[in-house]
């Protein structure tokens, strides 16, 4: 494999232009996409979330490398899909009923996809029935959901218990997050896992899939 650093440094300064001008080269030179992916790219992803836990970085600069993640895995996909190349797993994720804030959500779901995750944006204010639709057509190892205001923080409760009832929670993990979303708060809904940040939540999520894979 060439030296890649380039790309690497494109995804971390959240340069969208460079970073798919530079995977259509490596694409062009032959490169392994699943290689280039996680050797150069993944890397790049959890460098950004480094400098986001240290506060180096901050939520523009998430975005902006998220971007320039995306435009280079846009190009990436539909040769590994060609190939049968499997992502690490797929996460159906939505902000809850009521909210209509997506940049945390976004946030998450860039890295999600920076970690190898397929994923399934159901976007902003998502009822229950959407997510359940969404578990049952998608087949997905973990659902994300996402509520910003205190005031949405019950539809978590409520797209949970609607899963309860439709038969489609136990075969999923479930995580949520949120600004004023608390572990605590995530243990007395009946969800899998809390996300204190778009970073940690890749880390978590790549445990829940394993764990789900394994059930």
């Amino acid at each position: 494999m060439q030296d890649w650093s380039k790309l690497y440094d494109a995804i971390v300064d959240g340069d969208d232009k460079t970073s798919a001008k530079l995977t259509k080269e490596a694409i062009e030179a032959g490169e392994d996409p699943s290689t280039l992916i996680s050797e150069t790219m993944v890397p790049a992803m959890a460098e950004v979330g480094r400098l986001f836990e240290i506060e180096e970085y901050f939520v523009p600069e998430l975005l902006l490398a998220g971007r320039a993640m995306k435009a280079g895995l846009e190009l990436l996909r539909p040769i590994l899909a060609a190939s049968g190349v499997e992502p690490t797993g797929r996460i159906v994720i939505g902000t809850v009923k009521g909210d209509l804030h997506d940049i945390g959500k976004n946030l998450v779901v860039s890295m999600m996809e920076g970690a190898g995750f397929e994923v399934i944006d159901l976007g902003i204010d998502v009822p229950p029935e959407t997510f359940i639709e969404a578990v049952r057509d998608k087949k997905p190892q973990i659902v994300g959901m996402s509520a910003l205001l205190t005031v949405t923080m019950p539809a978590i409760k409520t797209t949970i218990e609607a899963m309860v009832a439709a038969g489609v929670r136990d075969g999923v993990k479930i995580m949520v997050g949120g600004a004023p979303v608390t572990e605590e708060y995530a243990r007395e809904v009946g969800a899998d896992a809390f996300g204190e940040n778009a970073s940690v939540a890749a880390t978590i999520a790549k445990r829940l899939c394993a764990e789900a894979k394994a059930a």
